[in-house]
């Protein structure tokens, strides 16, 4: 049996143990039934077609056993979700059911759960969990705005990223050898498109537009692209394009399956800030995915290859991509959210704003470059003036090796030094 990968997720789910029922949710293949699996006494697998003929049979049965009871790929019996809510309304003893699932069900239930099941989210592998590096600066604690010295090195490089990033943050893809994880991850896709995507009440009759779409929004990844201009991008040369009316079940069936994952944009509710832009960073649930999609191996990456929009190199989108999964998982842990700030006509961004429940916010600026200069550091100035104290702490997101504090303030972190 192969050694369970410690998951940030892990101190989180450690937390909420007294709750009487949790569901870990997440695409398929980011180690949720693992991570359930560790806390789990009896164990129902939906995903086992004998299992799941029983149950539907005698659905009754998914709440019986020995607390805690794990529920895998609840989706695939919609009606476990409401038998769950009625056993905790029955009986709210700590750690009784925890559910896992790779989407929405097809058929929603009746009750939203809310008050009776607590809803954890689980994402392909951070920097931090990947065990490349010893991260030295902690997210949480640039959010409490104490403002600490910085401090740490790492020999992790260009090279490695855009390694990392074509290996995926999938645990068992990662760990296997180039050839076999391009196959693995061409397998994930086509799975979704051929398999996946069509269990929500509906079916995609031209696969073939559906992957042209997926592989226009990996080309657009880490841009705020809009969707006619991704609509257009994947039908080149067609004259006929097809309708609003049906990219859009594309995107909100993806959403369902958690393989696309926007990044919302900031919308504070007090400051001088004026004329903030509303549309999301496009984000795929893993940049490998995205890199799979479009076709670019790590050397394609190195050598600058530019993205569909010819907005810069691809990698540095990717990169981008990479260190927003990793602030998310970190955010999450720090009960904190993860948004990204640019104003209209773009004059400034900012790549992540992390915003505590207060309205305080950590800003990151995410840079493919080994050394930070004042150029760099311009849209972190420009908003620390704008929101003053609610800033609690700003820095530059680096491939570099120093961690440090520059004398305006300003962080510079490497990405593999950034953790939990």
């Amino acid at each position: 049996m192969a050694e369970y990968l410690h998951r940030v997720v892990d101190v989180e789910l450690d937390e909420l143990s007294a709750a009487s029922a949790m569901s870990i949710e997440g695409p398929r293949a980011v180690g949720k039934t693992e991570t359930a699996l560790r806390r789990a006494v009896t164990v129902h697998r939906l995903d086992d077609p004998d299992q799941l003929a029983v149950l539907r049979s005698a659905p009754r049965r998914v709440v019986e056993g020995t607390p805690p009871v794990l529920i895998d790929e609840w989706q695939r019996l919609p009606g476990a979700w409401d038998l769950v809510r009625r056993a905790v309304d029955t009986n709210a003893s700590e750690s009784r059911y925890l559910l896992t699932g790779s989407a929405a069900p097809a058929e929603m239930p009746t009750h939203t759960g809310a008050g009776r099941i607590i809803t954890v989210r689980m994402r392909p592998m951070s920097l931090a969990e990947r065990g490349i590096e010893t991260p030295t600066v902690s997210l949480e604690a640039l959010l409490t705005g104490d403002r600490q010295e910085l401090g740490g090195s790492t020999l992790i490089g260009v090279e490695q990223y855009a390694h990392e990033i074509t290996a995926s943050g999938f645990p068992g893809i990662r760990t296997q050898g180039p050839r076999v994880r391009r196959g693995l991850l061409d397998g994930y896709i086509d799975r979704i498109i051929e398999h996946d995507i069509h269990g929500f009440g509906r079916t995609f009759r031209d696969r073939g537009q559906l992957r042209g779409w997926m592989t226009a929004y990996a080309a657009a990844t880490s841009t705020t692209a809009s969707f006619e201009k991704i609509r257009d991008a994947a039908t080149l040369g067609e004259n006929d394009k097809p309708a609003r009316t049906t990219v859009g079940p594309y995107r909100a069936a993806l959403e369902n399956l958690w393989m696309i994952e926007p990044v919302p944009a900031w919308m504070p509710t007090r400051n001088r800030l004026r004329a903030l832009g509303s549309a999301p960073v496009h984000q795929m649930a893993d940049p490998a995915l995205a890199a799979r999609l479009v076709g670019v191996d790590v050397d394609g990456l190195l050598a600058a290859r530019r993205s569909w929009s010819g907005d810069g190199p691809f990698l540095g989108a990717l990169f981008e991509s990479l260190v927003t999964l990793s602030a998310r998982t970190y955010a999450q842990a720090a009960g904190a959210r993860v948004s990204h700030m640019r104003t209209q006509g773009g004059q400034h961004e900012v790549d992540v704003i992390i915003e505590r429940d207060d309205g305080a916010i950590v800003a990151l600026e995410v840079k493919l470059t080994s050394s930070v200069d004042d150029h760099d550091i311009g849209h972190l100035t420009w908003l620390r003036d704008r929101i003053g104290a609610r800033l609690l702490d700003a820095a530059v997101i680096t491939t570099g090796p120093h961690a440090y504090r520059r004398p305006d303030g300003i962080g510079v972190i490497p990405a593999a030094l950034l953790g939990p």
